[in-house]
């Protein structure tokens, strides 16, 4: 699927979940309006609704640590899916449903659910021709596949680690600077300025 995707340049991409590959090269504007479409979806306010809808939407507070770290955005509900909108408009996604499948992995107890999520993950992700393959070394994959006979919390630790440096030093500084969240930035201040007045 990448390789068809390749053909496709950076100003024609768009959400893959909203349009064809085929229709992304007939209208170059689609990534905006997907983007202004979800940001409206994500600030959609009634109007007797406002004050107590407006405790569970980003004020420019919260947009504006989202830039001050990838653990700040993460941590925050609306942050985290911006940066899903983002990542999916860049054709990255798997990075983050990498990076959050690790997060619930470590949350599990049973050892009957821990061996069969880690084979899910490594089936998802690591293996070879994944169908969301990960950029990951052949070590790091290697001692995944091997701990998947008695998996522990920490498996995919170090994998996860390489995953959010990526992500880190690559997507977060784009995201960072991109339409989107400046987008989402002034979609915030028209909500604080409407809930003020």
């Amino acid at each position: 699927m990448r390789e068809n995707l390749a053909s496709v340049s950076s100003p024609n991409m768009a959400f893959t979940d909203c349009m064809k590959p085929t229709e992304l090269a007939a209208d170059k504007g689609i990534k905006r309006k997907n983007w202004r479409n979800r940001i409206r979806l994500l600030l959609k306010t009634n109007s007797t609704q406002r004050v107590k809808n407006r405790l569970c939407r980003p004020s420019v507070d919260d947009v504006n640590q989202w830039a001050q770290s990838l653990d700040k955005l993460l941590s925050h509900k609306y942050g985290k899916i911006a940066f899903c909108i983002f990542l999916r408009s860049e054709f990255c996604d798997e990075n983050i449903e990498f990076w959050s499948a690790c997060e619930e992995f470590k949350k599990i107890k049973s050892r009957k659910e821990m061996v069969s999520k880690a084979n899910r993950i490594y089936e998802e992700f690591i293996k070879s021709e994944a169908p969301k393959e990960v950029n990951l070394d052949f070590h790091t994959k290697n001692a995944i596949a091997q701990s998947l006979h008695k998996p522990t919390a920490t498996s995919f630790l170090v994998a996860q680690r390489k995953i959010y440096n990526l992500m880190e030093n690559n997507s977060y500084p784009r995201f960072i600077s991109s339409d989107l969240y400046n987008e989402l930035y002034a979609a915030a201040a028209r909500e604080d300025m409407d809930v003020e007045s």
